[in-house]
């Protein structure tokens, strides 16, 4: 039996933003660095049984956005994708890191790719789980919620369904044969924080403002033409959101990148972490010092 690896759990002040943070502490100090980039509606624990399986050999950083988790911002905060980004680029920034791989899942995919424009410099490779950057990688209902605005009427009750423990469960269940593989308590933690005074609003505003990043996708595409990074691709193949087409388009522009597509939904870490671990370790290992 492999030996755990030893995590810290840690706060760090980011623009007056209490940006809560996992960090693992690897055998080897010069130990590759992952910076795992949490999706909707979870957080930092989203990636708990991935830093148990890895964390001993790699160093993997899992923060938590503002209006997620553990992470307090002020109420004074502007929920948009471009100040998460902000906050995670002076994240990393205080930690000192100049070179590392990036996880990119559901709304860490707009974060992540902020920050590869912004620093190309600090991206060694991408692992790519469920984000999309491409128009082929979204649903009709993708693009149905996408196309919803703040002032029409019955527009923000249909983000609100989402952001119930049904609309939460919804997503973790949609696509995924055997049920029984997901941990209940996953997405009932998820719940717990949507519920935190201030939270749903925070989300309100994020899902109108996800629009902001189609604007993007022809930058981040020029991007990863240019710069060609490294890139591993595993995909839950039955999203709802984000289906299998978003997959194959990085090949568009990435025809190396390494493709891999699991029989599950949106959480692929969920039910798939014994297949996607390994991927993961051997591509962190193939990456160029």
């Amino acid at each position: 039996m492999s030996e755990l690896p030893r995590v810290l759990h840690r706060r760090v002040d980011i623009e007056g933003v209490e940006v809560f943070y996992r960090e693992s502490v690897p055998a080897h100090a010069d130990a590759p660095v992952l910076l795992l980039l949490h999706g909707f509606p979870t957080a930092s624990h989203q990636f708990r049984r991935l830093i148990d399986a890895l964390g001993s050999r790699y160093r993997l950083i899992a923060p938590d956005y503002p209006g997620f988790g553990k992470t307090v911002a002020p109420a004074s905060f502007e929920y948009s994708f471009d100040r998460l980004a902000d906050i995670i680029e002076g994240f990393v920034q205080h930690l000192g890191l100049t070179r590392f791989a990036v996880y990119i899942f559901d709304f860490g995919a707009p974060v992540g790719l902020r920050l590869a424009t912004r620093h190309p410099e600090w991206i060694a490779g991408l692992i790519v789980q469920n984000g999309n950057a491409y128009e082929a990688g979204l649903s009709e209902a993708a693009k149905g919620f996408i196309a919803l605005r703040p002032d029409h009427p019955g527009d923000e009750e249909t983000v609100r369904v989402l952001l119930t423990p049904e609309g939460t469960r919804t997503q973790y269940e949609t696509g995924v044969p055997d049920p029984s593989l997901l941990d209940p308590d996953a997405w009932l933690l998820d719940q717990h924080y949507l519920d935190l005074p201030g939270r749903q609003e925070a989300q309100l505003a994020l899902a109108f403002d996800y629009k902001s990043n189609l604007t993007h996708y022809t930058e981040w595409q020029a991007w990863l033409r240019k710069h060609t990074p490294p890139t591993l691709i595993t995909w839950g193949a039955n999203d709802p959101f984000f289906p299998e087409p978003g997959a194959h388009a990085y090949r568009t522009d990435l025809p190396q990148a390494e493709l891999h597509l699991f029989d599950t939904g949106h959480f692929a870490l969920e039910t798939h972490l014994p297949e996607i671990a390994p991927l993961i370790a051997d591509f962190l290992n193939r990456l160029p010092a």
